[in-house]
């Protein structure tokens, strides 16, 4: 099952969990203050299962997006990633075109951003780690929750979005 979400854009945490309730994805949410940082996830997580991430958009010098999804203490070397990533001179992505691409602010990237991407503009790179769990957590387009899901879940997601997942060994390639 390949598509775009045809909805609002952006699509809004309601639009999401409507979307994964017709994929037949089964997600835990939970309630949390707005969580900006790795830091503040660590404080408010409690007895959350699963890995949980860092969330990079990220642009290179053909102006080309990226939405890398780290696990979230695996140190990233832009140099060093942009070699895997097979492009050149990676920096951060404006909040402006964050928004533009993903249809989030600051804070708020995660991977079902992509579900505002119907275009396509924006290429997924999944850390290793991460895709060899069994349950990962995310923010679900706001930070003020975060929702554990199957990785195989997060992978049917990626494929009912049309986004196909490059999966990178983070830990090897920062080493």
């Amino acid at each position: 099952m390949t598509s775009s979400f045809s909805g609002q854009n952006p699509a809004t945490p309601d639009d999401l969990f409507t979307l994964f309730e017709a994929l037949n994805i089964s997600v835990t949410r939970h309630q949390h203050p707005a969580l900006r940082t790795v830091e503040d996830s660590r404080q408010h997580r409690g007895d959350m299962m699963g890995g949980h991430a860092k969330n990079l958009y990220l642009r290179d010098r053909k102006k080309k997006n990226f939405l890398v999804v780290a696990e979230e203490d695996q140190p990233i070397d832009l140099k060093a990633l942009a070699g895997a990533m097979g492009t050149d001179r990676l920096s951060f992505g404006s909040s402006d075109r964050l928004m533009e691409y993903l249809g989030v602010i600051p804070g708020s990237v995660t991977p079902f951003s992509v579900i505002n991407d119907p275009e396509h503009m924006v290429t997924v790179f999944l850390d290793k780690t991460l895709a060899d769990m069994e349950l990962a957590n995310f923010h679900p387009l706001i930070n003020d929750q975060t929702v554990t899901i199957s990785v195989n879940d997060l992978m049917r997601f990626f494929e009912f979005t049309g986004h196909q997942v490059s999966i990178l060994p983070l830990a090897e390639i920062m080493n």
